[in-house]
């Protein structure tokens, strides 16, 4: 079956956060897609709402199942049943987990620049954010040990949240990386949590590696976060799961998650993640491919078309970082004069941290058409900026 990405999709009007926005706007922003899901998804679905009784559910065998076979086909690492609790999302698993496996004022490490809803979860539940900033050397990302083992060694660090592949820079962590991760956590008796959502969106003939799968260490230290909704656009279905091998640390992020109400299913929350996960792997791959061409184009466009500017090369997600440190300012200036100028909303980098000050987030996950608006948007701006900015300083 051929996919259609190309033909726009009209989200105005429709309760959309990312486009409740003005009308000569174009969000880039936030990582939803603006691609309907898969065709097989929606099958499910109209099946589930034709029946149309809608009382209280619960998690099925399938969903169970769908879960373990797409982690052992996929992705080569194979899941047991007692280890997935169903819940309503990735970041309300990771704010209970925060609240259940860390007393207050203690420490949680996380490696910036990384998803800024991270730093809410952490805070607003009375701990520190501690960060363990990325190495950025000639374009690349890489973990920084000897610093990771001085912010893990902390008496009061408890918690660490790991992104992988990371967000925002698109960084498929390999099998080394995360082993030494899953050593020195568990060295110094810090429990980890994998935020994996993104783990499905790698450029095709590469695969993510889960955190869980590296080693036996790996797998006592750890809950994995783990969800459809990124890969196949149903974040508004609430829809995700935790796995957690050890069984001392399943029971706390079980109750974890059972107190503060997170872990029941709406009316079609398994139907969705069972028809992904056992009939949405064309569509996936499909996509795949033409979101990479999309990163392709970006790169090539932004190099040869906005001098000084530069695409961090990635190996995941559908999320362009913008290495913007050669124009004059940081990204919250650059991100709003955007915006004001052209009408493209993209995200600035200072959102994910200060080491993320001089890069800019752009969501390419849309059709071809809106992709080329949103590069000719940013160039224009981009141009403008640096225009203004030398008038600014020859003034002074």
């Amino acid at each position: 079956m051929r996919y259609d990405f190309d033909t726009p999709v009209n989200r105005r009007g429709t309760d959309s956060m990312k486009w409740n926005v003005g009308e000569n706007e174009l969000p880039m922003w936030v990582a939803d897609m603006d691609f309907k899901t898969a065709p097989e998804i929606l099958e499910a679905m109209e099946k589930r709402l034709a029946h149309g009784v809608f009382g209280y559910g619960d998690v099925t065998d399938e969903w169970y199942k769908a879960y373990i076979g797409w982690w052992k086909d996929r992705h080569g690492f194979v899941m047991e049943k007692d280890w997935l609790i169903f819940c309503t999302g990735v970041i309300p698993a990771i704010s209970s987990m925060v609240r259940k496996l860390t007393t207050p004022n203690e420490n949680v490490v996380i490696q910036t620049p990384v998803y800024n809803i991270f730093f809410n979860s952490i805070l607003n539940n009375g701990c520190r954010v501690l960060e363990n900033p990325l190495r950025y050397e000639n374009g690349t990302y890489a973990m920084d040990f000897e610093d990771l083992e001085k912010k893990l060694s902390d008496p009061q660090t408890s918690l660490m949240i790991l992104c992988n592949p990371h967000n925002p820079v698109g960084k498929i962590w390999d099998k080394e990386t995360l082993e030494r991760v899953g050593e020195l956590a568990d060295k110094h008796h810090v429990t980890v949590i994998s935020d994996e959502i993104h783990c499905d969106i790698t450029e095709p003939g590469k695969m993510y590696v889960p955190f869980a799968s590296v080693s036996e260490t790996c797998r006592k230290v750890s809950a994995t976060c783990i969800a459809p909704t990124k890969a196949f656009n149903l974040a508004g279905m609430q829809t995700a799961a935790v796995s957690v091998p050890d069984p001392v640390l399943h029971h706390k992020v079980w109750r974890a998650l059972n107190t503060d109400e997170v872990a029941e299913p709406n009316s079609f929350a398994t139907t969705v993640a069972i028809a992904a996960f056992e009939k949405g792997e064309n569509w996936l791959n499909a996509l795949c491919v033409y979101i990479f061409e999309n990163k392709r184009i970006a790169s090539w466009y932004i190099e040869t078309q906005i001098p000084g500017v530069f695409v961090v090369a990635s190996d995941a997600t559908y999320l362009l970082w913008i290495d913007v440190s050669a124009l004059p300012g940081e990204s919250g200036d650059i991100a709003t004069y955007i915006r004001e100028k052209t009408g493209l909303y993209i995200s600035s980098g200072a959102a994910y941290g200060n080491a993320g000050k001089h890069f800019l987030r752009m969501n390419v996950a849309c059709p071809r058409e809106t992709f080329l608006n949103g590069l000719e948007r940013l160039k224009k701006g981009i141009l403008q900026y640096r225009i203004d900015k030398q008038g600014e300083i020859q003034h002074k």
